[in-house]
């Protein structure tokens, strides 16, 4: 298979986790990028998720070959996620991390097998949930079997991730666009070293997500930016946010779009400890920001979409405007920086008149939805 180069030491050592039949083989690498992190090989009996009905979203299914990320993003809201594994949200988020070893094979089967539905259902998202072009890609290679797969079917795929590691399944992509579409997204929340630094602190550099996205545009796969979280006081300045919109439209993102800070669960402990220890100084305003839910308030929510403006491809060059922007097929919905559910971009802007020439200007909390 093609993990075989990863031999099995017949005497690893092996796990039992919560909803596996079977225990997980626990591999570790001699890497700098693996230190002290324990992947957890395991069979899944399914890997195509269905997206519940109402969600509004406009693709139908997930796969999510990684749980757990070594990107150790302080704000990622699926942390939350590894305690149904009795893992912490914290520290095993990052270094406990399960491998579905068998998900190219498997997804074949749930493909095969899925019930078709109207629209964007059919869509095959990747990194709805942990990034499947985290550091052990690179080791397990999972992602070029789950393309193939995806590709053999005949259905759309799209992708969203930090690492320009996905430049090594172009190919695959292409092919799948050719067949039934597919679109990529890459998430850059600032270009600022510290704010990246601190926030992210294992993820590739910005620019080089920059540099896949002109990259993945140039050979003909359309790829937008996700700016997200924009978390006040640490990447949210006007200079921050412009040098951003700035980068995006250089690299010929087809869109732009930004999503505030959500703190929903688990997510919230994890993040504002690590407030508390990096930025002290902002302790105060995001006990008032969050006191009253995951949210941040309509007057911040606000504030922040006057500072990210939706981006279009018109010709050949990005143009941000206060005009709705038509988003990419793979975009979900998400919840409005200031409170409850917010429409699907692509529904609530084919509803909405307006002709290119001059549109109604979306509300602030559509503005900063999530792709």
């Amino acid at each position: 298979m093609r993990w075989d180069h990863l031999t099995r030491d017949p005497d690893a050592e092996t796990a039992n986790l919560p909803g596996m039949s079977d225990p997980a083989v626990i591999r570790r690498f001699n890497a700098p990028e693996a230190l002290e992190t324990r992947f957890y090989e395991v069979e899944a009996k399914t890997v195509l998720n269905k997206v519940p009905a109402g969600t509004d979203l406009p693709f139908g299914w997930t796969v999510n070959p990684y749980r757990g990320c070594s990107h150790a993003c302080t704000y990622c809201f699926a942390r939350p996620t590894h305690e149904y594994l009795n893992f912490n949200p914290g520290r095993d988020f990052e270094k406990e991390i399960v491998v579905k070893v068998n998900a190219p094979e498997r997804l074949r089967v749930d493909l095969a097998k899925r019930a078709r539905t109207p629209a964007y259902g059919d869509t095959v998202a990747l990194g709805t949930n942990t990034d499947p072009y985290q550091w052990v890609e690179s080791k397990y290679r999972l992602m070029p079997g789950i393309w193939e797969a995806i590709r053999d079917a005949r259905v759309p795929g799209s992708v969203l991730t930090k690492s320009p590691l996905l430049l090594r399944d172009q190919a695959l992509m292409l092919e799948i666009q050719a067949n039934a579409g597919f679109e990529a997204a890459l998430s850059v929340a600032s270009l600022d070293t510290k704010a990246w630094r601190t926030t992210e602190p294992h993820t590739p550099h910005p620019r080089a997500r920059l540099a896949a996205v002109a990259e993945l545009n140039r050979i003909g796969i359309p790829t937008a930016v996700l700016a997200a979280p924009i978390m006040p006081g640490i990447n949210d300045s006007p200079a921050q946010i412009e040098a951003l919109l700035t980068a995006c439209s250089e690299a010929g993102a087809i869109g732009v779009r930004g999503m505030g800070l959500h703190l929903r669960g688990s997510t919230r402990e994890v993040f504002l400890e690590w407030l508390a220890d990096a930025r002290p100084d902002l302790v105060e305003l995001y006990a008032e920001l969050y006191r009253h839910g995951p949210h941040l308030p309509r007057a911040e929510a606000e504030r922040l979409a006057q500072l990210v403006q939706v981006g279009e491809r018109w010709g050949d060059r990005v143009v941000r405007t206060e005009r709705p922007a038509r988003p990419s097929r793979f975009a979900p919905g998400s919840r409005a920086l200031s409170g409850g559910p917010a429409e699907s971009p692509i529904r609530a802007a084919d509803r909405r008149p307006g002709t290119r020439a001059g549109a109604a200007k979306l509300p602030p909390e559509d503005q900063l939805s999530l792709f």
